[in-house]
């Protein structure tokens, strides 16, 4: 696909089809395929940018807190919910929902031990699993 098919691809308005709190799919697409995705919480807060798993279903963006803890990232958004997300060179700004479907938050759990399958990942895959990881879930989307 050319750079010019990928700009038309993923400039589409909301009124074509695209909900207008989606990012890029060429974004979505570049997180899909990494490991590791940069985040930083907070639009005023001096957060650095905190490496996270990044899980995505059906072109929306999810990551849960593995530490859940005052300060970190997971509570600085439910404080301010503005903040930006690292995707290779390029920095994007975001705004971060919480997730109560329980639909979803299990579907990311699927999402994340089909992601993350080597021995090594199990232990964070199982740990995701707890209520209070499950509820430290955010889903990233445009602002």
């Amino acid at each position: 696909m050319s750079k010019g098919q990928l700009a038309r691809r993923t400039s589409r308005p909301a009124a074509q089809g695209r909900a207008k709190s989606q990012l890029p799919r060429a974004i979505v697409a570049a997180i899909d395929e990494s490991k590791i995705l940069g985040i930083k919480a907070g639009g005023d807060s001096l957060h650095r940018f905190t490496g996270v798993w990044p899980i995505v279903i059906d072109g929306r963006v999810f990551a849960r807190s593995w530490t859940v803890k005052a300060g970190g990232w997971y509570r600085t958004f439910l404080d301010d919910p503005r903040g930006v997300i690292q995707v290779g060179e390029r920095q994007v700004k975001v705004r971060a929902r919480r997730v109560t479907s329980e639909r979803t938050r299990d579907a990311i759990e699927l999402a994340y031990a089909e992601k993350y399958p080597t021995k090594a990942s199990q232990k964070y895959v199982r740990g995701f699993r707890t209520s209070r990881r499950r509820d430290a879930t955010i889903e990233f989307v445009a602002r």
